[in-house]
């Protein structure tokens, strides 16, 4: 039985929510915070648990988180807010002797720039303090690093070849919308790709390399390299890879969007002076798109997450193996009122947290997931409603691109 503090009234957030309430044998107190406490009322109140209360607090402030830790007295901080407050939560929870969950790695708001070295420096200081930390616990990253783990426990003496494989075969109806916080998103997706080879980091342009991958029953979707914060950690925790990379689909009228929406300076984040006021265009954008908590309703289709592994097996022979996820937007709302973009990262940090809770994920310093045993984890995905398939042996696909 345990206090555990959520900060993010986002679409994920919800979702975390939700699930931490279906488990009150691990979540018995649950602490909904966001810098708008209307928005956790909502929550809590669609909800309906007796075990859950709301807080208001700005997540960039740590004497104001110092002091909502101090008064609620949390085992764990689930972090899902914007990955700009990472450090400022960490902070806080060194300060008041609390655990540490989060679901994104930190970037600075004045750069487009994603790395774990900024939590990594933080090793230390958990440590001493006898406090875990658990880095990058959505789905990629987080499931993808578990699945990683699963695979090497399993299935591999050498994983040689990831490839992880991020499928959105949803339909919202809308002419454009990014399915989580749109400054995030259209940041991530419009820097140059990079991926591992051979020891040494390659980078791309912005979408530069892509090609059709079949996802199950989905069939063919194009999908294009980006660079993902998990390849920074999969590659120094299993050093016998050579070559790792992430995939992630996307329509051609998303492309055609976006593409005007650079080509105008609206994915700018530097300021800009309008009418004597200095705004930041991307945050102007992110005010007048669809926000991503509003897509559920009129959402179908499925998403498909996996990886895609070669290397050799336990007995040295040349091995193929694909583990992955589909998950239904229409099932993901029934249950929780969200998408399944939302779903898929909101069910792994509950399940992480559980970790935590029961005592399966517990070790001193700051840790991506990877670094646990991930059966336990596996089993959760199963129970928790993600559950997870294995293909032995297939056609990878991704070996005959580059």
């Amino acid at each position: 039985m345990a206090k555990v503090i959520i900060i993010g009234a986002g679409g994920v957030g919800t979702v975390v929510a939700h699930k931490c309430a279906q488990n009150p044998d691990v979540f018995n107190e649950i602490v909904l915070a966001s810098r708008t406490k209307s928005k956790c009322d909502a929550i809590a109140k669609a909800i309906g648990a007796s075990n859950i209360t709301t807080d208001s607090v700005d997540a960039d402030s740590v004497p104001q988180l110092v002091e909502l830790f101090r008064r609620h007295k949390p085992d764990l901080v689930i972090n899902v807010a914007l990955p700009y407050q990472d450090l400022t939560i960490m902070d806080a929870c060194l300060e008041c002797g609390v655990n540490y969950l989060d679901t994104a790695n930190f970037e600075p708001k004045d750069e487009a720039h994603f790395e774990y070295s900024w939590q990594w420096a933080y090793r230390e200081r958990f440590e001493k303090a006898g406090l875990t930390a658990i880095l990058g616990c959505g789905f990629d990253p987080g499931v993808s690093g578990v699945f990683t783990a699963y695979a090497a426990k399993h299935h591999f003496s050498a994983m040689e070849y990831l490839d992880i494989v991020d499928c959105n075969a949803g339909d919202h109806g809308k002419a454009f919308a990014t399915n989580f916080n749109p400054e995030i998103n259209i940041r991530e997706i419009t820097q140059n790709g990079r991926y591992y080879q051979d020891g040494k980091w390659v980078t791309t342009g912005p979408l530069e390399i892509h090609a059709p991958l079949n996802y199950p029953n989905i069939g063919a979707r194009d999908s294009y390299l980006l660079y993902h914060e998990e390849l920074e950690s999969l590659v120094i925790n299993f050093p016998t890879i050579k070559r790792a990379r992430f995939w992630m689909t996307f329509g051609q009228e998303y492309l055609t969007h976006l593409r005007v929406i650079q080509n105008i300076g609206m994915a700018r984040i530097d300021e800009v002076e309008y009418n004597g006021v200095k705004i930041v265009p991307l945050q102007f954008l992110k005010a007048v798109l669809p926000n991503p908590q509003d897509l559920g309703e009129n959402y179908k289709g499925e998403t498909s997450i996996g990886c895609r592994i070669a290397g050799k097996d336990k007995e040295g022979k040349d091995f193929n193996y694909y583990i992955y996820n589909n998950c239904s937007h229409e099932e993901a709302y029934k249950e929780t009122g969200m998408q399944a973009v939302s779903y898929t990262t909101g069910v792994p940090a509950m399940i992480g947290a559980m970790m935590f809770l029961t005592g399966k994920w517990n070790k001193p310093g700051v840790h991506n997931v990877e670094e646990f045993d991930p059966d336990p984890f596996m089993e959760q995905l199963n129970k928790q409603g993600l559950p997870w398939h294995e293909v032995i042996g297939g056609d990878l696909e991704v070996d005959k691109i580059g």
